[in-house]
């Protein structure tokens, strides 16, 4: 089974809910087309096209892959927003998450200013493979110990976390961040505050996260950003370097030589496929066929703990 482990598909419940908010995160039209505004971030255009189940149904199928799993986008930021405002939106998501052609599973999203593992582990009996988190929120220990019922249920149930780019509740709005982001680009935020946050979640999960979970399966989003190239800087200042079976990164928004560069630090065993369609355009790193079955098929099997992980 070749699968992707990290795209994003906003079905039409959660369009919906978005477009009803009178503040960010929220979906607008404009004359030029449909925009999401982001806390934080320049508006961003959206191809409504782009959240079609059906035609994305097709594209999984064209891609050569059996299954994608898909995520609510972090950076939206609805997981750290209070939960009365968070829950409407949360609900649209796994409600139509849950509907999706048979071609995608999902994870779960739950709410990080007031994690409810009760609430998780109801989402987990609804058939999500695991629960998505913002890299802001499992940026230190304050964040490990705040997100720690939502892990400690993940472990106890062998579901795995991704981690991904987005705020956590007190980084959510912060009006230096609002007023710059009307003066960057529309990249900005994907290669500074995203590379800063996985980096920073990626080194947080050694300190804080592993020694207190040490059972829990992770995958880190757009390989970390790279955060694992500088361990030999971690070392010489005394660091301790994350990397155990049960650590995986996906390849999101990365080519071959990025790729090429982690298999040569961790191996090729850390390293699961995700496009993170249709942010970026879905492409693989053309690094031969053991690689192609590693990232595809074997890996994402134990990530993921399918019932059948080939050889």
């Amino acid at each position: 089974m070749e699968i992707d482990v990290h795209q994003h598909l906003w079905p039409e419940p959660l369009l919906s809910e978005l477009g009803r908010r009178s503040a960010p995160p929220r979906l607008r039209r404009r004359r030029e087309g449909w925009v999401v505004e982001v806390p934080g971030e320049p508006d961003a255009a959206v191809d409504l096209a782009d959240h079609d189940p059906d035609r994305r149904a097709e594209l999984v199928r064209a891609d050569g892959l059996d299954r994608a799993y898909v995520a609510l986008s972090t950076p939206l930021g609805i997981e750290a927003l209070p939960p009365g405002a968070a829950r409407p939106l949360l609900d649209a998501w796994h409600d139509g998450a849950a509907a999706l052609p048979a071609e995608f599973g999902a994870w779960a999203a739950p709410s990080v200013s007031e994690p409810d593992p009760g609430h998780l582990a109801g989402l987990l009996d609804r058939s999500f493979v695991g629960a998505c988190l913002p890299a802001e929120a499992l940026s230190s220990a304050d964040g490990f110990d705040r997100c720690g019922s939502l892990l400690e249920l993940l472990e106890a149930r062998g579901a795995p976390l991704l981690v991904h780019p987005g705020p956590a509740p007190d980084t959510l709005s912060v009006p230096a961040i609002d007023a710059a982001a009307a003066r960057v680009p529309s990249w900005w935020p994907a290669v500074t505050r995203y590379v800063a946050a996985m980096n920073a979640a990626w080194h947080a999960f050694a300190q804080f996260g592993r020694p207190s979970h040490p059972r829990l399966r992770v995958c880190f989003a757009m390989l970390a950003g790279l955060a694992p190239l500088h361990r030999e800087r971690l070392r010489a200042r005394g660091g301790r370097p994350a990397a155990d079976a049960d650590i995986f990164l996906d390849t999101s928004s990365y080519g071959p030589r990025g790729v090429d560069a982690i298999i040569r630090e961790l191996g090729v065993d850390a390293l699961a496929y995700g496009s993170d369609r249709p942010v970026t355009p879905a492409r693989e790193a053309a690094l031969g066929e053991a690689v192609h079955v590693a990232l595809r098929v074997r890996n994402p099997a134990r990530l993921l703990a399918l019932a059948e992980v080939p050889a």
